[in-house]
């Protein structure tokens, strides 16, 4: 095998993988809550070089080592940067960021009928007619009630109300309901569902939160857009670099099969 052509093949497909997570990010740049990937790479363990079954100097049969080679680049694995975005004033009660570490608890239904608990940091919420806080795509936010009781948070939309750092929800001086945040021990047993969506993976530990939570305000993406397609131009230079490798050996291969040849 010719491994200039591995490697430089393996480079391209570092690099698409690497362009599929920079173009994700900048169609996301304007998502509420979106946090952005990034990809690592992986450089294949040196490996030594063998002749099978050489018999030079020697006379008997033998391996012997010819070299190290390093064939190529793999890919590594994907991460999210979950460091905060910057806050956008909305002046909408129900527009809710949170200030610190945590997520909101959202219950999620999927086509199935079958719901779960999904954790995101948009807090784009809204009341329906009936007073439940739900978010732009009609799931329920999960929190405290009036009563003390856990699940929807459902309020009289007909009265004003307010939103306190701790989540509380305020109507005429009485807490009505509470929304909850939830924060994880560890965030790599997080999985991303959708844009801004998290979902807990077996191991996950749920604690409490250092975080506040700020009405009239929503947490924009944090992803960089200068910085995103500053280096989506250097992942396209390293792309055509890889592709002009193959060329010039496609090049060098079509020289040694039709004119060599013929010598």
């Amino acid at each position: 095998m010719l491994k200039g052509l591995y490697t430089a093949y393996t480079g391209m497909l570092n690099e698409q993988n690497r362009m599929d997570v920079l173009t994700n990010n900048l169609a996301n740049s304007a998502t509420v809550g979106f946090k952005k990937e990034g990809s690592t790479s992986q450089g294949f363990d040196n490996v030594l070089a063998y002749r099978i079954k050489d018999m030079e100097g020697s006379g008997t049969w033998r391996d012997v080592n010819i070299g190290i080679g390093t064939p190529g680049v793999k890919i590594g694995e994907n991460y999210v940067d979950y460091s905060q975005g910057a806050f956008r004033e909305t002046g909408n009660t129900f527009d809710v960021a949170i200030s610190g570490t945590g997520f909101f608890n959202i219950e999620f239904t999927n086509k199935a009928g079958e719901t779960s608990t999904m954790y995101t940091r948009d807090g784009n919420f809204s009341l329906t007619k009936e007073g439940y806080l739900v978010t732009k795509d009609g799931d329920f936010v999960i929190g405290t009630n009036a009563n003390g009781s856990q699940g929807h948070i459902q309020i009289d939309p007909n009265i004003q109300a307010a939103i306190d750092q701790t989540g509380r929800i305020i109507q005429n001086d009485k807490v009505v309901g509470q929304i909850r945040v939830s924060d994880f021990e560890d965030y790599n047993y997080l999985e991303r569902y959708g844009e801004n969506c998290f979902i807990p993976v077996e191991g996950a530990q749920i604690i409490e939160p250092d975080a506040k939570v700020v009405s009239g305000y929503l947490e924009q993406s944090n992803v960089q857009t200068v910085e995103e397609m500053v280096n989506l131009i250097s992942v396209t230079r390293q792309y055509e670099a890889n592709q002009k490798i193959i060329q010039t050996y496609d090049t060098s291969l079509e020289i040694a099969v039709n004119r060599l040849g013929k010598v």
